[in-house]
């Protein structure tokens, strides 16, 4: 039986043609031939002009993930091998890949799907029914891949279990993909050791997006009172002390990133100079104002406030309202890093909002950087979900 061929309407399609990977449920005219969610099915323009192959799944407004470009090339286990190899070699040319992200969704041709690697650990989270039918293939092509690098994974860990799955008909789900192993992983990155939790922590256990972020914080710590909101398990803060740092504080409203923190900061003997408060950033920088606490440096790294078009009017309220106590706590000529990980947060709005908020403190900001995720977490144009990541380094300055 031959592949479904899906005809696209007239004037739709705009987003494939541009480079990107997803065709929506109102872009369609017809569809020829039986398939079932899931399967590969080609794609025609309105005229029968071949625009690629890919899944379809009825049960999500992504109605078409494109894995191929070329209709005549069969989605078979070389197809994915070599995927994958273009994958890992990549990494090995533009990141330090003891931890790293190695396949990152429709940026790696591969959509719905991620692959972290901690260490000697893989953790996979597959979001789109088709890819979700091949990940098992793909964890042992790359594991193989790896063998040959003499990389041998020790465990593979799958924590599918974020909402969106919901939006392709598919259930939240997480375990072991092979034999169980412990979960709790150590690895080192930038110089400072951690214990990922791959199981219960957050998303796939660790932020790998902010590797050179927290890195580019360092020659700014040296010396420092520096305040991490938001830390998470304590890796900003972590950083700042590992340059030298005289005191940090590390803030989060979560009692299990907080303790997971701790063990991170008695792991790199830095327990003497950092601290951590379990508590609401929001509360606690007004509270930080009244008392005219003062830092050389803050960090701010909150979670995507975003998580919708439909959020973006109160994200803003929030990311103005964060910044402002920020400056607000930043010693005159201290610097503020900040950033934004939500997709639908544009680079002009989050830009935007920072300028409000500096202005509403009364501060001047000289930025000194302009940064976006680790480039293990590579941005395909065309792509726009590919792209979330917002960071600023500014120097922060009163009325000169």
């Amino acid at each position: 039986m031959g592949e479904a061929i899906v005809t696209l309407k007239k004037g739709e399609g705009r987003t494939i043609k541009a480079g990107g990977m997803w065709i929506f449920d109102n872009e369609i005219a017809s569809i020829a031939g039986s398939f079932e969610n899931g399967d590969i099915v080609r794609v025609h323009d309105f005229d029968g002009y071949p625009m690629g192959k890919g899944f379809i799944n009825q049960n999500s407004k992504i109605r078409i993930r494109i894995m191929t470009r070329n209709v005549h090339q069969k989605v078979d286990r070389d197809f994915l091998a070599q995927r994958v190899v273009d994958a890992w070699e990549y990494r090995k040319k533009v990141v330090d890949t003891e931890s790293c992200r190695i396949i990152f969704g429709e940026a790696d041709f591969l959509p719905g799907l991620v692959i972290d690697k901690f260490s000697d650990v893989l953790v996979v989270e597959s979001l789109a029914l088709g890819i979700d039918r091949l990940k098992e293939e793909i964890v042992n092509l790359l594991k193989e891949i790896l063998r040959q690098d003499g990389i041998l994974i020790r465990g593979v860990y799958e924590r599918s279990d974020a909402k969106v799955r919901e939006h392709e008909g598919m259930v939240r789900t997480k375990g072991f993909i092979g034999e169980e192993f412990d979960t709790n992983v150590k690895i080192m990155e930038n110089g400072v050791r951690y214990l990922v939790d791959v199981k219960d922590g957050q998303k796939t256990g660790f932020f790998l997006d902010q590797k050179y972020n927290r890195l580019a914080i360092q020659k700014l710590c040296q010396g420092a009172r520096v305040l991490d909101c938001f830390t998470h398990t304590g890796s900003f803060a972590l950083n700042a002390a590992a340059a030298g740092a005289k005191e940090v504080t590390g803030v989060d409203a979560s009692r299990a990133g907080i303790a997971q923190a701790v063990k991170n900061a008695i792991l790199n003997k830095v327990e003497d100079r950092v601290s951590f408060l379990c508590r609401d950033v929001f509360e606690l920088l007004p509270e930080f104002e009244e008392k005219g606490e003062e830092y050389d440096v803050v960090i701010l790294d909150p979670p995507a406030f975003a998580k919708s078009r439909q959020a973006v009017k109160n994200a803003a309220k929030g990311y103005r309202e964060i910044n402002l106590r920020a400056m607000k706590l930043v010693k005159e000529g201290g610097f503020l890093a900040t950033c934004s990980c939500s997709h639908f947060m544009s680079y002009e709005l989050f830009t935007e909002v920072i300028h409000q908020a500096a202005k509403n403190a009364h501060k001047r900001l000289r930025q000194v950087e302009f940064r976006t995720q680790s480039p293990d977490h590579p941005i395909l144009w065309a792509a726009d979900e590919s792209y979330y990541l917002k960071f600023y380094i500014f120097q922060v300055c009163g009325e000169k």
